[in-house]
């Protein structure tokens, strides 16, 4: 869980610095400006987490740096694609973290870890399949589309692409485990719903 949260964490920062960048640029059409704040966002972030005196991953290190060197590239070149790009090199570091077998395992009750872990681990490679398409959209739309065009459909296609896969996941854990309670001799039937129930909170 600790690395799953970790890449999704940055994820959501690596958006952050990214909207910061388009929308700056999107209201000034200047290139400089948008890049400089951009970066400087990028900057603030790890400057927080060291006043406070949290602990800065690697990952976080290299977000820090992708974020400087495609502003960087940017400033040089005066294409702002890539900023946009950027996001592709996150969603790709956050795949590989899906990768890892059974990640999905502990967000799910201890039920569904033995009724269904099959099914678990192949929801998971789900996930890290949908973050490497999607490091592979954002690169051909931040190449080959407009920034406006960028702004409408990397977000439609972030949220809806997620809600299609949570949902697709839920159903098919959902069902198959009904599905295979149903199967089971009363006995055992028995035995892992008493599991539901001690994961259950005591009623007051």
């Amino acid at each position: 869980m600790k690395h799953f949260l970790t890449a999704a964490r940055l994820l959501a920062l690596d958006l952050a610095s990214t909207l910061v960048f388009l929308v700056l640029f999107l209201l000034t059409h200047n290139t400089a400006l948008a890049v400089g704040l951009g970066v400087a966002f990028g900057v603030v972030q790890i400057g927080v987490q060291m006043v406070r005196g949290k602990r800065i991953d690697t990952m976080e290190w290299l977000s820090l740096f992708l974020v400087v060197a495609a502003g960087t590239a940017t400033l040089l070149t005066h294409d702002p694609r890539f900023v946009l790009f950027k996001p592709s090199v996150i969603y790709a570091i956050v795949g590989i973290v899906m990768l890892k077998p059974c990640w999905l395992n502990r967000y799910l009750p201890e039920i569904a870890q033995k009724v269904v872990p099959d099914v678990a681990l192949r929801v998971g490679y789900a996930w890290a399949a949908l973050m490497f398409v999607s490091a592979g959209v954002n690169a051909f739309v931040a190449l080959t589309c407009e920034i406006t065009t960028w702004a409408v459909v990397m977000p439609t296609f972030g949220i809806v692409s997620k809600i299609v896969v949570f949902l697709g996941g839920f159903a098919a854990l959902r069902l198959t485990a009904r599905r295979r309670i149903r199967a089971m001799p009363e006995a055992q039937r028995e035995a892992v719903l008493a599991l539901e129930g001690a994961a259950a909170p005591a009623a007051p």
